[in-house]
């Protein structure tokens, strides 16, 4: 399943009037990332806050430059399609999204594709705290680069956080050689999982046997281990 981790920065906090200067976006394909990244700098078309610049430290002069959000959003909606958005308190993000899709007359980003990971977070650890940098500090996820907020560098720790969050890194935890050798990533990102091994047949000797039949003689005789040992003599037979 392809899922997609987003982040914003803003000139402030309200969706009505502010506007977004940085969307960070990071591509998981079944919670595992892709290492396709979208990262856009946008020219809000207004003066940013000190408040919001003091948060991400983007200024009006670096983005003096940048392109407006309508010349930006075909690579923003190519790039997500049509899979879910995780974002940390997500309602923040999807205002503003749609926000700027609506002053462009495009249809909003529905709230069912919408996965707030605060929400997650307070679901799994009621007594919190759930910030991001206090999940990552839960999960001993590296967060030293988060000097400021930033978009692309918030969805990469999120996209970390959010796997832990589904019950920890087991997607991870096979050996980087076997993957690289099982699998073929195909354009696009995809990856096509190869043939799975034949199973590893385990033989018993008659020794061995003898020794548990010998090991079960100390329980009782309807100790259900004994109807196993007549199934396998009689396989073997």
């Amino acid at each position: 399943m392809r899922e997609i981790v987003i982040d914003t920065e803003t000139t402030g906090l309200d969706s009505a009037n502010d506007r977004i200067v940085e969307v960070g976006c990071v591509e998981l394909l079944n919670h595992i990332p892709t290492g396709r990244r979208l990262q856009i700098y946008i020219n809000p078309g207004r003066r940013m806050s000190a408040e919001a610049a003091a948060v991400h430290g983007l200024t009006d002069q670096f983005l003096a430059d940048k392109p407006l959000f309508a010349q930006v959003v075909e690579d923003l909606l190519a790039f997500i399609g049509d899979a879910p958005l995780i974002a940390h308190n997500a309602e923040f993000d999807f205002a503003f999204i749609n926000a700027e899709l609506g002053r462009l007359g495009l249809k909003p980003i529905p709230g069912h594709r919408m996965i707030d990971s605060l929400m997650l977070a307070r679901r799994k650890h009621p007594a919190g705290p759930n910030s991001l940098d206090a999940l990552c500090n839960r999960y001993a996820i590296d967060s030293s680069r988060r000097t400021l907020h930033g978009a692309l560098l918030d969805s990469e720790l999120l996209a970390e956080v959010y796997v832990e969050l589904l019950g920890g890194r087991q997607a991870s935890l096979v050996l980087a050689d076997e993957f690289e050798t099982s699998n073929a990533e195909l354009p696009g990102g995809r990856l096509e999982v190869g043939p799975r091994p034949e199973p590893r047949l385990f033989r018993v000797t008659a020794e061995e046997m003898a020794a548990h039949r010998e090991r079960l003689a100390l329980f009782k005789a309807e100790a259900i281990w004994l109807g196993y040992l007549d199934e396998a003599a009689a396989a073997a037979a």
